[in-house]
């Protein structure tokens, strides 16, 4: 008989130390396309010493990601591509105060097939160029990147027959990937992670706008204290350490 009260009282004890234990917490993260194999990186640095934080990640366009949090999608944070996309959301009230802050730069560069004879913007003009992939201008960033930037290239409506929108930046580097596009418009960060495309051209940096990737906390948050720790890890020096392998340069450098 005691030694089944005993055993109930170590089962009682067992339960109750669960309760009092780390609370498991789940963070969303709506992040733009490019930023996949970074952030995927970071967070599970990030777990090996915050064991009692879980990641779901929704990758695609900024501008959809905004929307989507508009319409009141569950996200605890947001990191855009373009400035942009989260000015909107502030004007909104939609993102917690103090949490903002300025992560990263990119480059915008023209890629082909690797066995192409493209040797510049000006060579999409040329016959033998058939399709152009661009991120949809009206919501994908790296697109209106691109807009801007053929535009002052004097070479937008002159290719404006040749180009396909794709509804984000990985879907425009897979299009010229599988040749179904001879050319198209990416982050260098994106054309860094595929071995079967070329950067032909890097745009000049006076051609468009600056590429700047903010990050927030979003004020409906269940968990914006957990966010804001990462938000602030995303800044740290072994964070910026993953960016910059994968590319990226650091907003304040």
């Amino acid at each position: 008989m005691r030694s089944y009260a005993g055993v109930i009282l170590l089962v009682i004890t067992v339960l109750v130390g669960a309760c009092h234990g780390p609370r498991h917490t789940v963070l969303t993260m709506s992040a733009a396309a490019s930023l996949q194999d970074a952030i995927v990186e970071a967070e599970s640095v990030y777990k090996s010493g915050h064991a009692e934080v879980d990641f779901r990640n929704n990758f695609g366009s900024s501008g959809t990601l905004a929307r989507e949090i508009e319409n009141g999608a569950p996200v605890d944070a947001f990191l855009s591509a373009a400035s942009k996309p989260m000015d909107d959301l502030q004007a909104k009230g939609l993102v917690a105060d103090g949490t903002r802050q300025d992560l990263l730069r990119n480059s915008l560069v023209l890629i082909a097939p690797r066995d192409s004879q493209l040797r510049g913007f000006d060579d999409l003009t040329d016959k033998s160029v058939r399709l152009i992939a661009l991120g949809d201008p009206a919501s994908v960033p790296a697109g209106q990147y691109g807009k801007q930037t053929l535009s002052a290239l004097q070479l937008y409506d002159k290719l404006t027959a040749k180009l396909v929108l794709g509804k984000d930046v990985r879907q425009v580097l897979t299009y010229v990937e599988t040749g179904n596009a001879d050319a198209g418009l990416v982050y260098a960060t994106d054309a860094q992670t595929s071995a079967r495309v070329r950067i032909v051209a890097v745009a000049p940096d006076s051609s468009h706008d600056q590429i700047i990737y903010p990050a927030a906390v979003l004020k409906s948050s269940h968990n914006g204290e957990a966010a804001r720790t990462f938000i602030e890890y995303l800044g740290s020096p072994a964070a910026k350490e993953i960016f910059i392998k994968h590319g990226f340069t650091i907003a304040s450098s």
